[in-house]
């Protein structure tokens, strides 16, 4: 993990520089394991995000806008209780740990000052954030309970005393002596690998520790056990200019695939393409919200794909059941046959033969044929049999027809509901679908407040190079929108061919240029199953030629007269209004 003590020392070196004397005016928390303090320190407003959250704890200035839930959560409304209008007097890090302290000084309900704490413990899974009442460390609340069954080294609950985590005994990089590693190393039997240094020392990642590493062999400082004073000389070196916090903020890539950060160049990935920042909060921003967001919708939405995907499984299994009655139905034809030439020849069967041989007369040979009978029915009852047979195999097969085509549209349905949940873009957007299955029945219907009214998202719009308005809609309720109900007639619509995706409607405000086609195509593909495809068939055609069948579910239309457009899918990289 890149985000290790020495990471969020240059963090909290940021934090002193911008916000130490700033006061807090705004306390929100947009999730449930992250917080966001609006803060004023002299003309300057600033966004600090705290984040619990087990896979991306962090801690760092933000300029995003993130959704506020309608009810504040009880943890934010206790933080505005004693945080709101007060002053930062206090931002440190323990040893170089990943644990943070900030205090604040604000006045109680009685008018005194009092001093407040926020522990902030970037711990992976064991992430936490804590308020404290300074003067005796009693916990006011956390952002996580954690209860006497859930931990037994500590209890972090309101009205108990704040216990910090157990202390590493690992050393404390930015002070000790020689003869402590030596002793450390003996005692623990650490062996001299990439993970030396971080396995001896607090707050020093894996990445640190390999990049020390590798600039030792570089120096030709040879790496093993009787070398340790020279090993560990140059570790002080390091170790100066992260104490005098000196450092440059490096992301590193490798082609489109973000690798790494870290707060030092470093030489052992000076082969990845590097982008540098001049802040841990900008890298930070990038590196993790395209990612934090990814793991937040997906966890948000987790509930309807598995809805949708039992939904689809099941429509998988009916249509091997379906097949395999038509398989049976395929004999269909046999038993009519029998049962004419039964007819045929009902002056030749007595009750109580087994089986009969007659002459096909259907057959150009006139071929013999023995028919297997009932020795417990009459003549006249075994040619029903037969016909009755007839008659109901070709009754299931007309049944199956109709519900193997009925199935494939529901399958198609299901399949474009599951890539509209993939390109979910914010929580709106995720509930619109989850009104959408709803509406179609695939979710059962709970009566609500009925002043609890959410607004729907709206289609995506964007601007071509050209200057036309590009329309996407986001999920089957806004495709049927945008093509039904918003389109006129000479607009153009796309849509990739035969493969669940996104309506795209380009207003046609004259005649459409070819680049702004592309565009419009590279769009449908783009927000379709096949995304990550090459070479994908778009078709597209003026609204005029659309049209929705009776009893069709949303999303679902027929058209003529159309053409196809092959484009590779691209990030869309228009203008979005």
């Amino acid at each position: 993990m890149a985000l290790d003590g020495v990471f969020l020392r240059s963090i909290v070196n940021e934090l002193n520089n911008k916000i130490l004397n700033g006061k807090v005016d705004k306390v929100n928390q947009p999730e449930s394991d992250e917080i966001i303090l609006s803060i004023r320190n002299g003309k300057e407003n600033y966004k600090l995000l705290i984040s619990s959250s087990s896979n991306y704890p962090r801690l760092h200035f933000t300029n995003m806008n993130k959704q506020n839930p309608l009810k504040a959560p009880m943890f934010c409304m206790v933080l505005r209780k004693y945080l709101t209008s007060a002053k930062i007097i206090n931002i440190k890090q323990l040893d170089l740990d990943r644990i943070v302290t900030i205090d604040f000084e604000s006045t109680d309900e009685l008018g005194f000052d009092s001093v407040y704490s926020l522990a902030i413990e970037i711990m992976g899974r064991h992430s936490n954030i804590t308020l404290i009442r300074h003067r005796d460390m009693l916990v006011m609340d956390c952002i996580k309970h954690i209860s006497p069954d859930l931990n037994s080294y500590r209890t972090v609950l309101p009205g108990i005393k704040y216990i910090f985590p157990p202390k590493s005994n690992k050393l404390n990089p930015l002070g000790y002596e020689i003869s402590e590693v030596k002793s450390f190393i003996n005692d623990n039997d650490i062996n001299f690998t990439e993970t030396f240094f971080s396995n001896i020392f607090t707050g020093i990642g894996k990445i640190l520790s390999k990049e020390i590493v590798h600039n030792l062999n570089q120096l030709n400082i040879f790496f093993y056990k009787d070398n340790l004073v020279q090993i560990s000389n140059y570790f002080k070196t390091v170790m100066l200019d992260i104490k005098s916090n000196t450092f440059n903020f490096y992301e590193y890539k490798d082609g489109n695939k973000l690798l790494d950060f870290y707060c030092i160049p470093l030489n052992s990935m000076a082969s990845l393409d590097k982008i540098s920042y001049s802040s841990p909060s900008n890298l930070l921003e990038d590196f993790y919200y395209i990612k934090d967001k990814v793991d937040r919708l997906k966890a948000a939405s987790s509930d309807l794909i598995k809805i949708v995907t039992n939904n689809v499984n099941r429509c998988t299994k009916k249509h091997k059941i379906l097949t395999s009655t038509l398989k049976e139905c395929e004999d269909k034809e046999k038993y009519k046959l029998y049962g004419e030439l039964l007819t045929a020849n009902i002056y030749a069967i007595e009750k109580g033969m087994k089986e009969i041989e007659v002459i096909n007369y259907y057959s150009d040979a006139f071929d013999k044929i023995s028919i297997s009978l009932d020795v417990n029915k009459t003549p006249s009852q075994n040619v029903q049999s037969y016909y009755k047979r007839y008659n109901k195999l070709k009754k299931s097969e007309e049944s199956a027809k109709d519900q193997i085509n009925q199935n494939e549209e529901e399958l198609e349905y299901l399949n474009s509901v599951l890539t509209n949940i993939h390109n979910v873009d914010n929580y709106n957007e995720i509930e619109d679908i989850k009104k959408e299955l709803i509406e179609t029945g695939y979710i059962k219907f709970k009566k609500s407040n009925k002043n609890n009214k959410t607004k729907l998202s709206k289609p995506m719009h964007y601007i071509s190079s050209d200057g036309f308005d590009i329309y996407v809609g986001k999920n089957n309720i806004q495709n049927d929108y945008l093509s039904l109900k918003f389109a006129n007639k000479n607009d153009i619509w796309l849509h990739t061919k035969n493969i669940p995706g996104s309506h795209v409607v380009i207003k046609a405000n004259g005649k459409i240029p070819s680049k702004t086609l592309e565009e419009a195509a590279n769009l449908a593909a783009y927000y379709s199953k096949s995304k990550n495809s090459s070479n994908v068939p778009v078709d597209y055609t003026e609204i005029k030629n659309l049209k929705k069948p009776n009893g069709a579910k949303p999303g679902m239309v027929i058209y003529y007269t159309n053409q196809t457009i092959y484009i590779t899918p691209q990030e869309p990289n228009l203008k979005k209004v």
